[in-house]
């Protein structure tokens, strides 16, 4: 019988997303070193936040151009201590403002303060939302098993170049990995941060074995390679989606075109 896994695009085996809330701005700063080493992030933002320490909203679209924007909730409110009508609107309507300002769907969030409980994470697919992040660290390098807790690997400030390093040095993978950085551009203001993030990135951006992608493009290639269909004797592969897939068929690299069967 085969070994077969879904890999990343392009046969690779590493994904790097970085993620970052609240819409300060620093972000201006943050996107120009992102962009500089070719590294991808999603933004979370409070569109009903604005203020002279916040990004206004007519420069989202082009500051941002390239990475993901999602949502964070119109005026950051713990989602578990709202009633859930209240929550469910702030959902909603911060995606409504941000859309309107970027001409984008907006299909993904983060937890303002990372609360969460299962009532909030039922309702959001209903509001348009696909994953949602929270602030719990794993330490690890997994794909999340439900988008709508979506665990990242660290914070900016825990421990982030020994999990950079450690991402880099893994090698004869045979199922991919996702490295997955969260934090906020204004905590970089102190203890060093930039200097600590300016390394990372450097180290860490121009290699030819890691998928720069935000949270959205990890989600939607991750749903396309769930609805391949292999035959009984998993010697083909029907992929009904409109983007290539790629697979680990015991120890080569298979890409099963769009719309296509594919030999295995």
């Amino acid at each position: 019988m085969k070994l077969i896994y879904p890999i990343l695009p392009d046969g690779r085996f590493k994904a790097l997303t970085l993620s970052f809330d609240d819409g300060r701005v620093q972000d201006r700063r943050l996107v120009t070193l992102l962009n500089r080493c070719g590294i991808k992030a999603t933004f979370n933002l409070n569109s009903g936040e604005q203020g002279e320490n916040r990004i206004p909203l007519c420069e989202y679209a082009p500051l941002y151009a390239g990475h993901e924007i999602a949502a964070h909730g119109v005026r950051h409110p713990g989602m578990t201590a709202a009633p859930l009508p209240l929550a469910a609107q702030q959902v909603l309507e911060d995606r409504r403002a941000l859309e309107h300002h970027t001409q984008a769907p907006v299909r993904g969030f983060a937890y303002p303060y990372g609360e969460v409980n299962a009532a909030v994470a039922a309702m959001l697919p209903a509001l348009g939302i696909r994953y949602a992040r929270t602030t719990q660290d794993t330490g690890r390098f997994d794909f999340p098993q439900d988008w709508l807790h979506w665990d990242p690997t660290c914070h900016i400030f825990n421990d982030l170049a020994y999990h950079g390093g450690k991402f880099l040095s893994r090698t004869g993978l045979r199922k991919p990995m996702l490295l997955y950085v969260w934090g906020h551009s204004y905590e970089l203001d102190e203890n060093n941060g930039w200097t600590l993030l300016e390394d990372f990135c450097r180290r860490l951006g121009g290699q030819t074995d890691i998928w720069y992608a935000t949270n959205i493009e990890i989600y939607d290639y991750r749903q396309a390679c769930a609805r391949l269909e292999f035959s009984a004797d998993a010697d083909r592969v029907y992929n009904p989606s409109c983007r290539d897939c790629w697979l680990y068929v015991d120890g080569q690299t298979v890409r099963a075109a769009a719309g296509q069967t594919t030999s295995l």
